[in-house]
């Protein structure tokens, strides 16, 4: 099985929805721009989001088993994938990628 790298490209936070619609919560998410995780066996990495990682996860154990090339050329990388969690109020996009590492 090929690595995965898993790359956190963008977060965006929608003040306004969370303003309007989520209760207060402490700690939403830990994930920061620029933080890479590495999947080994299609594996999820240590310290990555659980909630992320069932969007993640599909792609990933794709693209460790040597598949890829998505949706028929969605991605100029056809062994990667840009992918968001389902935080609505605060998605964070993730490219993953096969990395020989």
């Amino acid at each position: 099985m090929k690595k995965c790298r898993i790359t956190v490209m963008k977060i965006v936070c929608h003040k306004e929805l969370i303003e309007k619609y989520e209760n207060p919560i402490k700690n939403a998410c830990d994930m920061k721009e620029g933080m890479i995780f590495i999947s080994e066996n299609a594996e999820k990495p240590q310290g990555l989001c659980d909630s992320a990682w069932e969007t993640l996860f599909p792609f990933v154990k794709e693209l460790a088993n040597g598949g890829g090339n998505f949706y028929d050329g969605w991605m100029k990388n056809k062994k990667s994938a840009m992918l968001s969690c389902n935080d609505g109020f605060r998605p964070v996009s993730f490219l993953v990628e096969v990395t020989e590492e």
